[in-house]
Parts: structure tokens; C-alpha cells; sequence
């Protein structure tokens, strides 16, 4: 932040009594972590932040400290809406545009409270007093960490700021594996460490933490349903209704596995098609290595985007007319992906 966003950023924070942290439908562990590690950081200011979630998130963050202070808007839509209309304070985290926050979009855009936007994705259009906006940044996590040491309120912190914000950032770079090549990443990890967080649980806490049934699953995937186009070294899945309730699916069962195709030699794209349990839709995630724009292709073809290796979008349309969208992007980019 420039001195001038950092001064009024202050102002923001100790004059407002009503804040609402909220992040995007379908939370992972980045926009979770961001919500519980800026919750931390008004707790401490003397703050009772309302902490929001649009719908359900992963099973595998509920052991992050202080989420049984986190509400469902589709839980408790009405008090939600009811708090919005006082807030003094918005933050907004992890989203770039307010429809990523689905059914909270109207309250949001009713909400006559000032709006902070912390966010690592591209091209925000959401009007705000104060945007920390970084598209760079490996994660929103990593903002939440910068935006506390420059207001040089870190020291006062301990393991329940700490805990989510190392969470969020190792989840948004798979184990830092990916998009975490910058040298402050590994300063920021050092200085979280400083608060005793034991990362080793923190990973066995988020990737070591599934049930049978999920590791059944991902097998029958990938032997069964993965369509492997080695001419265009991409890679797709379909993960239907009925799978689903056979290897009794539960949110954040999915995750991570649209990565697994990219263990094969030279491929360059992976996504995964997952058919809604409720509605006509399929959810799509792409994965990509190297300069391969995942986000221009869920803009183009997904009604969705991104970042450049990681990227989502959703489909009204049934499975078989998802794969065929697929195909019609596959030979599109085709020479890209060559």
C-alpha cells in the first residue's frame, strides 16, 4: 500500500464498529484463511467482526481455530442481510467482482457501508475506499499478511492470525509448489513460523484428512473417467451425479485432484468437469503448467476465469454437452497447447 492507503486504511479499521468479512461462494482454504486471519486482526482491535461465507466450504478447514465464529449467508441469509444494511465496513476477500459471491451479491451492492478489497485475482471491478489489489501475489493469504506487517500490527498477533494465513497461502500454491517462486513468500513462512504454528499439521490437517470413500474416488477417476488427448497434451475428467453419491462425496472432496493429470509427461492442461448434485450445471476447474492462460480459456469457453495456471468457470448444461465444450476448447487453443 502507498503511505496514503496505509494512513486511511487505519482510519477504516479504528473508526468502524459494524464490519463484515466475506469472501467468494465455494470457499477454499485461501479465502477462508483470509476471512479467519483478518478476524483475528479486528479481534485484536478491540473489533466483532461478522465473518461470512456465502455457502458450505471444505470439510478439511473446519479445524482451522475460531470457524465456528464463521456464518453461512444460505444458513442465515436474514440476519446476514440485516447486519449489512448497518455495516460501517465491508472487506471483501479473495473475489474481484461481487457476483463471485452468488446469492450475497444484491445485499453486498445494497450494503451503504465503505468497502476494503484484499484480492489476488485480475482485473477488479468492485468500488472501494481501499484496494489492495495484487494480482502477483501467490495468494489473497499473502496480502493479509503484507497489510498487517505494514500497518505494524504483526508483533501483536500470535498462532489463531498465523494458523489460517500460512493455511491460505499453502493451499493457493498447492504445498508451494506453484506460483511461490517469489523469495518474500519463504520471508513471510519464516515470520509466521515465529508464532510456533507446526506447518507439518497444517498440511497433514488439510491434504492427509480425507475419508476412504474420497481416495476410492479418486481412483475410479482416474482409471475410469479421465480422457487423456496426448496430441494436445490435455487432460479432462467428468465426475458425474451418480459418482458422486457412490463414493459419498462431501465439499472439498474434489480438491486437488484436478492436478493429478498433470503428473503425466509433457501435459500441459488438466480440467475437471463436476456435475452438480442439485442443479443442471457443471462446475469446471483447469489446471495448467508453464505460460499456458487457463484464464482465457474459462473466460472464453467456461463463463469463468482466473489466474493464468489456475482458473474455474461452471456450465449450464448437462455433463455430455460439457465434454463437447471441452473438445470445442481443446481444438481452439490447440496451437498453444502444441
Amino acid at each position: 500500500m502507498t503511505e496514503g492507503e496505509c494512513s486511511t486504511l487505519r482510519s477504516l479499521l479504528s473508526q468502524s464498529e459494524t464490519i463484515v468479512l466475506c469472501c467468494h461462494q465455494n470457499a477454499d482454504g485461501d479465502a477462508v484463511g483470509a476471512v479467519l486471519g483478518m478476524g483475528e486482526l479486528l479481534r485484536m482491535l478491540g473489533k466483532e467482526p461478522l465473518m461470512v461465507v456465502p455457502d458450505q466450504y471444505p470439510d478439511y478447514l473446519q479445524w482451522l481455530p475460531n470457524t465456528e465464529k464463521i456464518v453461512r449467508y444460505d444458513k442465515r441469509r436474514d440476519y446476514v442481510d440485516m447486519v449489512l444494511k448497518i455495516a460501517d465496513l465491508v472487506v471483501c476477500l479473495d473475489f474481484n467482482t461481487l457476483a463471485r459471491t452468488d446469492q450475497m451479491q444484491d445485499a453486498l451492492q445494497a450494503s451503504p457501508a465503505k468497502k476494503l478489497l484484499i484480492d489476488h485475482h485480475p482485473d477488479p471491478d468492485i468500488e472501494a475506499v481501499v484496494k489492495v489489489s495484487r494480482p502477483q501475489a501467490s495468494s489473497t493469504c499473502e496480502l493479509v499478511f503484507r497489510v498487517v506487517w505494514q500497518l505494524g500490527l504483526f508483533d501483536q498477533l500470535g498462532k489463531h492470525f498465523a494458523i489460517p494465513v500460512y493455511c491460505g497461502m499453502m493451499t493457493d500454491t498447492g504445498g508451494f509448489t506453484y506460483n511461490s517462486s517469489n523469495s518474500d513468500i519463504y520471508y513471510i513462512i519464516s515470520q509466521l513460523l515465529t508464532k510456533r504454528i507446526d506447518k507439518d499439521k497444517i498440511y497433514r490437517n488439510v491434504f492427509h484428512n480425507y475419508s476412504e470413500h474420497r481416495l476410492r474416488m479418486v481412483g475410479h477417476v482416474l482409471c475410469n473417467c479421465l480422457v487423456v488427448d496426448a496430441e494436445r497434451h490435455a487432460a479432462y475428467y467428468t465426475l458425474s451425479r451418480e459418482d458422486q453419491k457412490r463414493f459419498h462425496f462431501i465439499k472439498g472432496d474434489g480438491e486437488g485432484l484436478v492436478n493429478m493429470p498433470l503428473q503425466i509427461k509433457g501435459l500441459k492442461l488438466s480440467i475437471s468437469l463436476r456435475e452438480d448434485t442439485d442443479k443442471q450445471m457443471v462446475w469446471v476447474s483447469l489446471r495448467s503448467v508453464d505460460d499456458f492462460p487457463c484464464n482465457e480459456m474459462a473466460a472464453r469457453f467456461f463463463n469463468g476465469g482466473g489466474h493464468l495456471n489456475a482458473s474455474g468457470g461452471r456450465l449450464a448444461c448437462t455433463l455430455p454437452e460439457a465434454v463437447g465444450i471441452v473438445q470445442q476448447a481443446l481444438a481452439a487453443f490447440e496451437d498453444r497447447l502444441k
